[in-house]
């Protein structure tokens, strides 16, 4: 069951209804299975997972700093991910972290130390390094996602 302030925030974004590929795998996502989705761009992937977490949250299955972690391929696709948490947490005290290549490291270790978020989106060569120099420690991970991950596995091939 949908938190009535995850509800409100989905109701205030205009979702009112729900795909078929939301339809499927929605409900074993909230009852905490793993789920392995796949559809076509567009049919609200992306939705499932980011309003798990957020309902795991909220009735407080998942607890403290740095306990989901998102892997996205490209930053680019991080980037829009965290602006998609952002937009269905708002008014929740939902903090999220954003560790991608190209952005100041340096910042983002502050930004952890300072804002200790719950959700950390990012990608693997930043969430690597980060690990390796002990700036982020991924003990206490309870939800994980690999966004994309075709593209993500294809990525290692190469």
């Amino acid at each position: 069951m949908i938190q009535d302030e995850l509800l409100k925030n989905i109701k205030e974004e205009k979702f009112e209804y729900a795909s078929d590929v939301q339809k499927q795998c929605l409900p074993s996502a909230l009852s905490g299975n793993d789920v392995l989705c796949q559809g076509k761009a567009g049919m609200g992937k992306t939705a499932i997972f980011i309003f798990t977490i957020i309902n795991r949250i909220l009735k407080q299955e998942i607890k403290g700093e740095f306990s989901c972690l998102v892997l996205c391929h490209t930053r680019e696709l991080a980037y829009q991910i965290s602006k998609e948490f952002s937009r269905f947490s708002k008014n929740l005290n939902i903090k999220t972290g954003l560790l991608i290549g190209g952005d100041n490291e340096k910042n983002q270790i502050q930004d952890l130390k300072n804002n200790k978020p719950q959700v950390i989106i990012g990608t693997p060569g930043r969430i690597l390094s980060l690990t390796q120099k002990k700036q982020l420690n991924l003990k206490n991970i309870q939800a994980f996602v690999i966004d994309e991950c075709d593209k993500m596995l294809n990525a290692l091939g190469k």
